[in-house]
């Protein structure tokens, strides 16, 4: 009888993977895959007709003009040996078959696949509005290309529409520019979806002092053009009106799951169900053996956040969770991995690098425990129930290694800091997140739940 390592010898040498997701997750896990000893068959599918590139620049460096657009390529640790299939998206997952459907009638048959295909930009909701020229999205390298030469030509003001990471780091760039710029953001401050009230306040402060137009609690009704199909005008809900000639639509990501509507995989609004080794669960809450998840569009559950689902959209979390795939993909139930790291994330805007760790969503407690609010340089805490879940710092990155430790022994909330920059009246407060709409906008990291298989899953079409 042919043993189950046998097996796996064999599979590792002859055996066909398939990874849907031609970025960062995807070309990782792909590197990892060879270095883990696997030399069969390995199908690259993205649905962009470029070479696999770094996003979170596109934001920062490409709309400055310190880094050319096609100058993001993400750079290969080895050669992978494998076939590119670029510029067709998938269209389905057929499980029955081991097949990948691809948009352009192919199919691709498999033994095992990783699923990393992350978000895409939440685009304008009325399609001649989004259509206007100057209105924009920033997701691909086109976008911030198009961008950057809409900044450089010098617009008499600049409208964004949301001010959570992507918004507020192009605002920032605004400034720096001397671009007279207007930030609508339909929550009560910036960053509230994923830092919560207090720091959404802090972040408010900060960019009025540089000159931002910021109008919160409103909304953006109507994008207005001219009659050549320019972006002119926009209405807000306040009855207000602002003139422009570029806007930018930051209003979160819409994971790219709708090609697996039909596959009965655990999918939803906030990406693909999978275990903590990255394998994914079907519709019933049951792990899959062959089916893979990593990156932005993954959706696991954590053990030090009481094992609650949590999506991320954070750039070491996708090399981490793409290291744990392809690990365990090629290995035995007894040596696989599970994805335990503490998630952190970081943000420059108006001169201050914010940086995170841990899951600040998942808090109900906020305190400021170091340093001066006044001078944008402090550290604050979350906790829940008592123990530290989060630490965000603005100018003091130096600690959040301290923090980690914190989180990950389940330090008691207010965390004990023998340290001489405690703020003499720092006192912990509610850290009052906004409801669902706008975390889907804002957060980079969210608490989604306890279960897998929940009925609202299955009724989901995006």
């Amino acid at each position: 009888m042919t043993s189950r390592a046998e097996v796996l010898q064999a599979f590792k040498r002859d055996g066909r993977i398939a990874i849907v997701g031609a970025s960062l997750a995807g070309l990782r896990t792909a590197e990892a895959l060879r270095d883990e000893g696997f030399t069969g068959s390995l199908t690259m599918i993205g649905d962009e007709a470029g070479e696999p590139y770094d996003r979170p620049p596109l934001s920062k460096q490409v709309l400055t003009g310190w880094v050319p657009a096609e100058g993001t390529t993400l750079p290969r640790r080895r050669e992978i040996d494998a076939q590119w299939l670029l510029g067709v998206p998938a269209s389905g997952l057929d499980l029955a078959k081991y097949v990948v459907r691809l948009a352009d009638g192919q199919e691709v048959p498999f033994d095992r696949v990783l699923i990393s295909t992350g978000v895409r930009a939440r685009p304008w909701p009325v399609e001649a509005e989004a259509a206007l020229d100057g209105v924009f999205v920033v997701r691909t390298r086109e976008d911030a290309d198009g961008l950057r030469r809409a900044l450089a030509a010098g617009p008499r003001r600049v409208l964004i529409i949301g001010a959570g990471f992507t918004g507020s780091e192009i605002a920032s760039i605004c400034r720096e520019r001397d671009i007279p710029v207007t930030v609508a953001e339909l929550g009560p401050a910036p960053l509230v979806g994923a830092l919560g009230a207090m720091i959404g306040e802090i972040a408010a402060d900060m960019q009025r002092a540089h000159g931002v137009d910021l109008r919160c609690g409103v909304k953006v009704t109507q994008l207005e053009g001219d009659e050549q199909g320019r972006f002119r005008r926009a209405h807000f809900s306040d009855g207000g009106s602002v003139d422009a000639d570029v806007a930018v639509v930051a209003l979160g990501g819409i994971r790219n799951t709708e090609w697996l509507r039909d596959s009965g995989l655990a999918i939803g609004p906030w990406g693909v169900a999978c275990d903590s080794g990255c394998r994914a669960f079907d519709l019933n809450g049951l792990v899959t053996d062959d089916i893979f998840v990593a990156g932005d569009v993954a959706r696991c559950p954590h053990p030090i956040y009481e094992y609650r689902f949590i999506s991320l959209e954070h750039w070491a979390n996708a090399v981490e969770q793409a290291q744990i795939a392809a690990h365990n993909m090629v290995n035995l139930q007894a040596d696989r991995w599970p994805h335990l790291s503490i998630p952190a994330f970081w943000s420059i805007q108006f001169g201050v690098n914010i940086k995170s760790v841990g899951v600040p969503t998942f808090a109900d407690e906020v305190m400021v425990t170091q340093g001066s609010v006044s001078d944008r340089r402090f550290v604050a805490a979350y906790g829940y129930k008592g123990r530290v879940t989060a630490a965000v710092s603005f100018n003091n990155a130096k600690w959040l290694d301290h923090y980690r430790t914190l989180i990950e022994a389940a330090a008691p909330f207010p965390p004990p800091l023998p340290t001489p920059d405690q703020p003499a009246d720092a006192k912990p407060m509610p850290v009052d997140f906004p409801g669902p709409l706008l975390l889907s906008q804002d957060a980079t990291v969210v608490v989604t739940g306890h279960d897998p298989s929940e009925r609202r899953v299955t009724a989901v079409r995006l």
